[in-house]
């Protein structure tokens, strides 16, 4: 049997085997921890001599694991598994072990520590109270106490790492029960052999160092993960401090490496500073263990001093040095918070508080971003206390008054791009998005400085970046671009102070004192004209500040003609990412001052013109596997694209400036869509035949013409901005040229027009804002064209959204054209909501079609145009438009489509209803409405709840239902005493309602207000489903 199970486990781990064979052998070894003769043999062949193979052993000692573990072995058994399990180790790894050539493996090691783990978990609350006396047996000499047996050490070591594990790790997850057994093992462990455990570290370390670097690392790790459950005070002796320390600032190097053990010591007092205690305790500990001495020792060491600034340095050294720091100053942090005041904590937190500050702020101006992020949370901690008691705690705003000034001129410091850095070189792209994300961090604590001393952060931002222009507009040749781009920056960031209350203005004058700072700072960036600066980094900032700032040229127009004339150079920039960004700010600052450019409007246009030929590209197709970083998509032919198109956005706006004449629009717009229209007469031929190039062409030309079209007026239908100029009617003709050649375009190309209905429906939104009402009677050709037979759902509900507003926007003038173009267009939508969805994607876009239709019909009922639903055109097609909105009403799988379809009844009684029934018979605008909407629509309201699927507690099957109720009460208001008799004699008597609930309902639609009705219909439906 012995043997068959070792032959099992072989094949089993071997690659190679039989396929067939390999899985019965798994199958048997699955199978032997419940078979009591299979663990009594799976025993012998981990212990026996000469040695079964690892795979054998380690397999071996996970069936006995499975069956400890599982509850298989009784309290006898469990015993004699100890006996075996020890006597191996004592020979092993105790002092008999010494005549064995070789130990087991640290793999192996692992494995049978993690078995004895788990028998102590089941025996030593009773059966096996001498466990660590045990194992702490092995790593002596017979009758010594010196921890001088190196085997038994190692053992032992990794016995308690692997206690700790299974009872203590906190970022294990563990069952209620698990952490009870596990916290009630800590608490004996505490009880009986803690301070023997503690006292066997300190012998170890005395033992070991200098001999062993791995088990005085590996003692520190036990040491590392014990201290955070175990009682402080056996831990940290004097004895272990000193130990630690010496290991620490230790400057011996010899063969077994002690740069790492100084590591593991340092995180080690780090793991020891994390422990939870009060916060008097906590600074009586850093007392104890003299970490800023310690700290200030190793910040003074060679190796974070003298090699500092050279390739040597130890980054992994002030990385956890920098770790220390940052826990200590957290801890003081913690201990100011909570302290009283004049009180002695307070005292002695105040003086490590000013100990520590310049060992934060050391690291923390550390050239390496990684060092430096280390100590920004206690530097956070600090900022948020001084924000917190600035004006509560005298004692604190006393310390911040000193202090903030050392921290802000790091914070700044730091913002600043170091020396080896390179912008826009692709090779450092993770390096520059590192460096941002780190300045988005520093920024946060420049807000906090600011909302504690604002007048100290206005004096130190405006003293960087006025002296850095003043030193430009000195000697140019003299300043680096990293200056300059600090001093761009933090006068960005200053905006959120200098534009706190809505602008730099008011009454022509600066509204706070960070504004007027702001105002001073614009000044000199235009007067230094610091965009004359080469480099990109600092030409992108100019533009992002004009951006933002353009109240200051509102205010000084005088400065508009020579920041547009460096903008424009910008923007013909050589390198891609600045070209393409440049475009996007150019349009932005252009939208913003655009009435103040007329006298220079030719002259700018004039200047893009070499920016604006249009060259489409065929995307490639990218394979999943690609691997494409962000600067490939930002260069792209798509992207160029999109950004090429805020160039024509800005001639739009550039155009429509209050103080361009309407004969010089005309010649400006001429001057930017002749080439485009020459361009659709060269491609719309090859387009015609499916050439794919040539239909990408065209749809950037439509895109363009759109995007021009935006420029000059963005209002659309249905905007809630102020009602604007419409345009002098030469400047709409040329639109209306416009729109002719997209509509040409939409109709010739059959070949691939998803598209060319996509840039076409892009055009016709942005062209409605220029063309007005004129574009109305092109209507029903956009719609042939918008809505072919192969336009998807998406596209359809896309086009009914767009045409919502345009309803909207021109309800008084649509209805004749509306009236012709509704049956058409309804009985396209009828075929798109009939298809039925093949996927998720196509059930989203159905559900949204079915939406964007309903909410079409609430627009035209909603703005007075319901006569259209049925005039003599379309009258007909109304009983199909009634019969939709039945059917979407009852679908219990779409609750917000069926709410929105009760919603466009409700519009429609209220509508057709005629005036509200006080008493007599119902007077319905519609001949015979009041029968219909009583036949038809009312007993909707109960075909939802009796859906198979409708689930009554669905919150949006509730607002569905209240959607429902409403319907019902608007049903009652026009026709009173005849919906009752209705719902009394027909309605709810068909549906098996009693008397006594036929009368309630009845006495609450007609008594209620609408919001209690609504709650009790509610509640009626959920009783009904029980």
């Amino acid at each position: 049997m012995e043997a068959q199970v070792e032959n099992a486990i072989e094949i089993a781990s071997t690659p190679t085997a039989d396929r067939s064979l390999k899985s019965q052998a798994l199958e048997f070894i699955s199978q032997l921890p419940t078979q009591p003769e299979s663990r009594r043999i799976c025993l012998s062949l981990f212990i026996r001599e000469p040695r079964c193979s690892e795979v054998v052993r380690h397999t071996s000692l996970d069936v006995l694991d499975n069956a400890i573990g599982s509850g298989r072995l009784d309290i006898p058994a469990l015993n004699i598994l100890r006996e075996n399990l020890v006597t191996y180790a004592q020979g092993t790894y105790g002092i008999a072990s010494s005549n064995r050539p070789t130990v087991d493996s640290a793999n192996l090691q692992n494995k049978l520590a993690q078995t004895f783990t788990i028998l102590f978990v089941t025996l030593y609350p009773s059966e096996w109270v001498s466990f660590f006396s045990d194992l702490l047996a092995l790593t002596a000499s017979p009758g010594s106490n010196i921890k001088d047996h190196a085997p038994g050490v190692v053992f032992f070591l990794r016995v308690l790492i692997q206690i700790h594990d299974e009872i203590a790790d906190a970022y294990q997850s563990r069952t209620p029960d698990e952490r009870k057994k596990g916290n009630h093992l800590k608490d004996l462990i505490r009880e009986r052999d803690a301070k023997t455990i503690a006292a066997s570290w300190q012998e170890i370390l005395l033992q070991w160092k200098g001999k062993d670097s791995k088990i005085i690392e590996l003692c520190l790790a036990t040491i590392q993960r014990w201290v955070s459950w175990t009682e402080i005070s056996l831990i940290i002796t004097e004895t272990l401090r000193d130990q630690l320390l010496e290991l620490v600032i230790s400057t011996s190097s010899n063969v077994n490496g002690p740069v790492t053990v100084r590591d593991t010591a340092l995180k080690t007092l780090t793991e020891i500073l994390s422990k939870k205690m009060s916060s008097s305790y906590k600074l009586e500990l850093i007392e104890f263990l003299k970490i800023r001495e310690v700290v200030a020792h190793l910040v003074s060491s060679p190796a974070l001093a003298d090699l500092r600034a050279t390739s040597q340095y130890d980054t992994d050294l002030a990385e956890l040095v920098a770790q220390l720091v940052n826990h200590s100053l957290s801890d003081i942090v913690k201990a100011l918070e909570s302290a009283e005041d004049q009180g002695p904590v307070m005292v002695q937190a105040i003086s490590q508080l000013k100990g520590f500050l310049p060992l934060v702020l050391r690291f923390f101006s550390d050239e390496y971003d990684e060092i430096c992020s280390t100590v920004i949370p206690c530097l956070s901690d600090l900022l948020t206390l001084f924000r917190k008691k600035e004006s509560s705690n005298a004692i604190i705003h006393e310390q911040s008054v000193g202090m903030l000034a050392p921290i802000l001129d790091a914070v700044v410091m730091k913002m600043r791009y170091d020396e080896t850095s390179s912008w826009g070189n692709e090779d450092a792209q993770t390096d520059e998005a590192e460096f941002q994300e780190l300045r988005k961090k520093l920024h946060v604590l420049q807000q906090t400085i600011a909302a504690v001393d604002q007048t100290l952060y206005q004096d130190k931002i405006s003293a960087v970046v006025i002296t850095t222009f003043e030193n430009f507009q000195r000697d140019a040749s003299r300043v680096d671009w990293r200056d300059l781009d600090l001093a761009l920056h933090e006068m960005f960031l200053f905006g959120e102070l200098g534009l706190k209350n809505g602008g730099l203005y008011n009454k022509s004058k600066p509204t706070t004192s960070a504004a007027e700072r702001l105002v001073g700072m614009m000044f000199r960036l235009v007067e230094t004209d610091v965009a004359s600066s080469l480099h990109p980094a600092v030409q992108l900032q100019y533009m992002e500040i004009c951006v933002r700032y353009y109240h200051f040229f509102d205010a000084n127009p005088q400065f508009i003609s020579a920041t547009l004339e460096r903008f424009i150079q910008i923007v013909h920039h050589e390198h891609l990412k600045v070209r393409t960004r440049s475009w996007y700010l150019f349009h932005r600052f252009v939208k913003h001052v655009r009435q103040h450019i007329g006298d220079i409007a030719q002259t700018v246009i004039q200047a893009l013109g070499d920016l604006l030929p249009i060259k489409a590209e065929i995307p490639d197709e990218v394979s999943d596997n690609s691997d494409m970083s962000s600067n490939e998509d930002q260069q792209s032919s798509s992207a160029r694209f999109d950004s090429q198109l805020y160039l024509y956005e800005a001639i739009g706006c550039i155009c429509s400036g209050r103080g361009v004449l309407a004969e010089n629009q005309v010649v400006y717009i001429r001057t930017v869509i002749a080439p485009l229209f020459s361009d659709f007469e060269v491609h719309l031929g090859p387009a015609k035949n499916g050439d794919e190039l040539a239909v990408m062409q065209i749809h950037h030309l439509i895109m363009a013409l759109g995007t021009l079209a935006r420029g000059y007026s963005d209002w659309t239908p249905a905007s809630t901005a102020p009602v604007v100029t419409p345009p002098a009617n030469e400047v709409s003709e040329e639109f209306s040229r416009c729109s002719e050649a997209i509509l040409l375009a939409l109709e010739s190309i059959s070949v691939s027009t998803e598209v060319i209905r996509h840039a076409a429906r892009f055009a016709f939104s942005r062209l409605v804002g220029v063309l007005g009402s004129r574009i109305l009677p092109q209507l029903p050709r956009w719609i042939e064209g918008l809505l072919s037979r192969t336009s998807s759902k998406d596209e359809m509900a896309l086009f009914m959204r767009l045409l919502d507003q345009v309803v909207y926007g021109f309800k008084t003038e649509i209805y004749d054209i509306l009236n012709t173009l509704l049956t058409p267009l309804l009985q396209r939508v009828f075929v798109g909501i009939a298809e039925p969805a093949t996927g998720t994607d196509d059930e989203i876009q159905l559900a949204e079609l079915k939406r964007e239709y309903l909410s079409f019909l609430l627009v035209i009922l909603n703005n007075n145009l319901e006569a259209v639903l049925v005039s003599e055109a379309n009258q007909v097609g109304f009983a199909n438009v009634i019969t939709t909105i039945e059917l979407l009403a009852k679908d219990a799988s779409d609750f917000p489509t069926a709410k929105l379809a009760f919603a466009v009844l409700t519009r429609m009684v209220i509508t057709w209803g005629g005036p509200d029934v006080q008493s007599g018979s119902p007077q319905p605008s519609l001949s015979g409405f009041d029968r219909f909407m009583m036949e038809r629509f009312s007993p909707l309201c109960w075909s939802l709840p009796s859906q198979p699927n409708f689930d009554a507690k669905d919150a949006q099957g509730k607002q569905a239902m209240a959607e429902a109720a409403g319907l019902q009460k608007a049903i009652y208001i026009k026709t009173g005493e005849e919906y009752l008799n209705f719902l009394r004699n027909t309605g709810l008597s068909r549906m098996g309602m009693d008397a006594g609930t036929v009368d309630e309902y009845l006495r609450a639609l007609s008594t209620s207000d609408a919001k209690t009705f609504k709650q009790y219909f509610q509640n009626l439906v959920h009783r009904s489903k029980r």
